[in-house]
């Protein structure tokens, strides 16, 4: 009997790369790779990086490291933005054997297998496909992504992705729609549109909102997410989309700041106050609608000023989750090159001082959902019969179910926010 050779995968960053991640899998998987979990021995581990700032360089190569001790006979191939960034350093370090750049790293599986049969291949003859991934079929999650597009042309003064992902392209529409009913038909009831700046989508005339419409009439008991979004990737009318059953109300939506000032110094295409209109006409029609974002603090020149906007408008938006970065210098962009750099103690102060706003108001906006009825997406049952999982507004929650079954919907009555480490809501079947 043939042993199937194990290969674990470690990922880092964004919602893309765990998309493209979870299609690896899929792609070992079919070729015939066993998945190993985390702590297991593997005769292949792929780490898929990340670069977006100098804290996530950290993690990967601690991961790259790691992985590479505690695999020492076994393959060691990195992707990813860092792989791109640092492409000839990682390529001179002897513990890793392959580095993969972002548009050819749906071809690892093909590289793995030509290593494993004697046909050594340097990673640069890959073909380049950014959209050649597998439809996900095994998946270390219970939602998968649907990745529209790559890439981006907005060079934000703080921002590496464009040099790393490279210049924006779509997928063509037929491809997504196809991807959408191949997953559905695999057993997924969710799925996220995904890619690195999806709201510039245009592909022969059709646009992100059109494309969305067009994934939305799919047939199927299924739901549709949308993952980060560009303030100024959609119409006046988007909202309207929204009143669909499918299409979940919530929108990860990136502010970076609430001053105009360091909004037009980072090179973003909005102003607050399109931010604030954009919010208002959302909760006009949705008022439970969900708002997550994230924001920049210690941008050079970044006053205090400056910082008590965003703070103030923070407060005023209601997000329920706000992801802060500190500014991290990366190189070759423009914000490097910029006056009056902010001093690390300083970004600390603030960012700790938007960790505590966001806090509370995931608090508020749990509370507000007291009473109210969410669409449950059911992700695991406990031995005790708890089942949890998320709502359509991107809630978790929790309830008593007496059906062992996952991944299927169930409605219930949100009774109870349960504070702590990983506060959510409890609830009962209605």
């Amino acid at each position: 009997m043939q042993v199937l050779r194990k290969v674990s995968l470690k990922t880092l960053g964004c919602r893309l790369n765990q998309y493209e991640t979870d299609a690896l899998v899929t792609s070992f998987h079919k070729a015939g790779y066993e998945i190993a979990g985390s702590e297991d021995q593997a005769d292949v581990t792929v780490i898929n990086t990340c670069t977006v700032t100098n804290q996530s360089d950290q993690k990967s190569r601690h991961t790259i490291n790691h992985a590479a001790a505690k695999n020492k006979n076994g393959l060691v191939v990195v992707t990813g933005c860092m792989a791109d960034n640092y492409k000839e350093k990682l390529e001179q370090q002897e513990q890793i054997t392959y580095v993969v750049e972002n548009d050819r790293k749906s071809q690892i599986v093909s590289l793995v297998d030509s290593h494993f049969a004697g046909e050594i291949t340097h990673p640069d003859k890959l073909d380049r496909d950014r959209f050649g991934f597998d439809a996900v079929q095994k998946s270390f999650h219970t939602r998968t992504s649907i990745k529209i597009q790559d890439g981006c042309d907005n060079f934000c003064t703080f921002c590496i992705i464009p040099s790393v992902r490279g210049r924006a392209i779509s997928r063509p529409v037929n491809d997504v729609l196809e991807n959408v009913k191949s997953v559905l038909d695999n057993g997924f009831k969710e799925i996220v549109i995904t890619g690195v700046n999806i709201g510039r989508y245009e592909h022969e005339g059709i646009h992100f909102e059109q494309l969305l419409e067009k994934i939305l009439e799919v047939p199927g008991d299924f739901r549709v997410r949308i993952s980060s979004l560009e303030p100024d990737g959609f119409g006046d009318d988007f909202h309207k989309l929204f009143a669909h059953p499918k299409l979940t109300p919530h929108l990860h939506l990136c502010l970076q700041s609430g001053s105009e000032n360091i909004l037009l110094k980072m090179r973003r295409m909005y102003s607050v106050q399109h931010f604030r209109e954009t919010i208002e006409r959302f909760r006009s029609a949705i008022p439970d609608f969900n708002f997550t974002t994230d924001i920049i603090v210690g941008f050079p020149g970044e006053t205090e000023e400056d910082f008590k906007h965003t703070l103030d408008f923070a407060r005023e938006a209601r997000f329920s989750h706000i992801h802060t970065f500190r500014y991290s210098k990366r190189t070759g962009t423009r914000a490097e090159r910029m006056p009056v750099q902010v001093p690390g103690p300083v970004m600390a102060r603030r960012s700790e001082k938007i960790r505590l706003l966001s806090e509370r108001s995931r608090m508020e906006y749990f509370e507000s959902m007291h009473g109210k009825e969410q669409r449950v997406l059911i992700e695991k049952v406990d031995e005790n019969g708890i089942a949890s999982g998320y709502g359509e507004n991107y809630i978790p929650v929790k309830f008593k179910t007496g059906n062992r079954e996952k991944n299927r919907f169930e409605q219930v009555a949100i009774e109870s926010m349960v504070a702590g480490e990983d506060t959510y809501l409890f609830a009962t079947i209605i």
